[in-house]
């Protein structure tokens, strides 16, 4: 099972067909970009769950669909993405990362989808019959703590995980050009340009070990919190050292947010 990370971008990607990343997502089980068969469960390490020390969601039922947006049309409010819980697996997430070094690690019984998982999800596998948890990411550590974090997770793509890391190529919501329709084709500013050539071109070019916001060019900007760059890293760790990274979709919105969404596949 190949790792991905999804840039899941803005919070209407789950109602506006205007968007190109929708189409993409849309395109996903026809074209089999996971495979010829459903995942045996999904998890999604997402922008929008930010704790002090590792967790994981151990849902045992339907997970609940968390709308932290605010300032949205009202019909997605009522959107839900049923998607049943993966207890068995996010127990076994929580026991490989701790066997890692990596623990504690805290059990959130009660914490549903937030909208950086349920919103991809629910245009990728619309029949949400997929088991689905989530891991943090920890804003207070750095880009290679969430690599190794990774790193411990693989044996979970050889048991039919699908890993995504589930962010934004580009998040600076202060500098979002809003008085742009979405879909405009006014040029990306230079900042958000310039890091997002950045990303394919180390991406691609293999040199992964370079993918850090500390040497990033504007990452100040492109990135004023990490939030929403570390499930990059957990994915790309996920795949393994030496994986091979491929773009598989690339737009803008309000031409600041960039969907730049890439596959990892393990060296074999």
């Amino acid at each position: 099972m190949d790792t991905f990370y999804i840039s899941h971008g803005s919070p209407t990607l789950s109602i506006d067909d205007s968007l190109p990343a929708r189409h993409f997502l849309k395109s996903w089980v026809p074209t089999g970009l996971a495979g010829p068969q459903p995942p045996s469960a999904i998890l999604v390490v997402s922008g929008h769950w930010e704790t002090d020390t590792p967790a994981v969601n151990v849902i045992r039922g339907t997970n609940d669909t968390i709308h932290d947006f605010y300032g949205f049309p009202a019909e997605m409010y009522k959107l839900a993405y049923p998607a049943p819980g993966a207890p068995d697996v996010a127990e076994r997430t929580k026991q490989l990362l701790e066997d890692a070094g990596f623990g504690p690690v805290a059990e959130d019984r009660r914490r549903g989808l937030d909208h950086g998982a349920w919103v991809p999800l629910m245009v990728m596998y619309p029949e949400a019959g997929v088991p689905v948890f989530q891991l943090w990411v920890q804003t207070a550590r750095d880009g290679a703590y969430h690599y190794d974090h990774g790193r411990a997770l693989a044996p979970l793509r050889e048991e039919g995980v699908l890993v995504v890391g589930s962010g934004s190529a580009t998040h600076n919501m202060r500098r979002i050009l809003r008085t742009l329709a979405p879909t405009s084709h006014e040029p990306a500013p230079w900042w958000a340009a310039e890091f997002d050539d950045w990303l394919r071109e180390s991406l691609l070019g293999g040199r992964h070990d370079d993918v850090y916001l500390e040497v990033a060019p504007h990452a100040e900007v492109a990135h004023p919190q990490p939030d929403h760059f570390y499930p990059l890293h957990v994915a790309l760790g996920a795949a393994g050292d030496g994986c091979k990274a491929e773009l598989i979709h690339h737009s803008w919105s309000n031409a600041t947010l960039s969907y730049a969404s890439y596959r990892f596949t393990t060296k074999n």
